[in-house]
């Protein structure tokens, strides 16, 4: 027999976490969408950072690199990108930064802050799909992070990944 005290509890989950409390469908998202409505893609404006010994270059953006779509916090999101290991076990990958390219922060300098996510995850995304592109599903946080990649804007905690299908 339900009392109030469970009908109200029951409640209350559900409006902290609608999306595991009904099943919702996460908004679908593009890389375009984490620059804040109005904002021009960020430009480099200087010549940034050569590390020759790791054979990376870290460019000087403006300010729009680190203007991020605060819309976007806490939303439950899904979006597509590629995978950029920090590190890989046996398991495959649980920590990773999406980007939206191959190559982006290894072959080519990293993009903007706020065109880079960090991903954590409980389920470990196999070591040998790693070039696949992916779709993301998690709640996404607004903030800005520095790492040896790249300063990065948004972070997700992924509840599930898949391939993405062109």
């Amino acid at each position: 027999m339900l009392n109030r005290r469970t009908v109200m509890m029951g409640l209350a989950g559900s409006v902290a976490a609608p999306h595991m409390a009904f099943g919702a469908t996460p908004r679908e998202i593009m890389w375009e969408d984490l620059i804040p409505p109005g904002v021009p893609y960020s430009e480099i404006t200087g010549e940034g950072d050569l590390d020759l010994e790791n054979d990376t270059w870290s460019p000087v953006y403006d300010a729009n690199a680190t203007k991020l779509n605060e819309a976007l916090n806490g939303a439950f999101i899904k979006m597509p990108g590629f995978i950029i290991p920090f590190e890989i076990s046996s398991d495959g990958v649980t920590d990773f930064m999406l980007v939206p390219y191959v190559g982006a922060c290894i072959h080519t300098p990293p993009p903007p802050a706020n065109q880079l996510v960090m991903v954590s995850t409980q389920t470990p995304w196999p070591g040998d799909m790693l070039w696949d592109p992916v779709w993301v599903t998690g709640t996404m946080r607004t903030q800005l992070q520095s790492t040896k990649l790249g300063q990065t804007g948004y972070s997700i905690s992924a509840n599930e990944m898949e391939v993405y299908v062109w």
